[in-house]
């Protein structure tokens, strides 16, 4: 279980950090190179990107939140 538990920790960072760095910030960061931030791009429009790009920076944070107590009581 532990060993589970400490992959799943393992992926859940990696694209916890990845996710991170595709948020725009004042310089637009790697989001620009996608186009999250512009308003412009296949995907219809920033914002709505941008929300779902929250959303699923949050989700993972409290997945890897989760997972480290877990990881800690076992």
């Amino acid at each position: 279980m532990e060993v589970i538990l400490s992959v799943l920790q393992v992926f859940v960072s990696i694209v916890l950090i990845a996710l991170i760095l595709m948020h725009s910030g004042k310089d637009a960061g790697l989001s620009g190179a996608f186009g999250v931030g512009t308003g412009q791009g296949p995907l219809g429009g920033g914002s709505y990107v941008e929300r779902n790009l929250n959303r699923w920076t949050v989700l993972f944070c409290v997945v890897f939140v989760v997972n480290t107590i877990v990881l800690i009581k076992i």
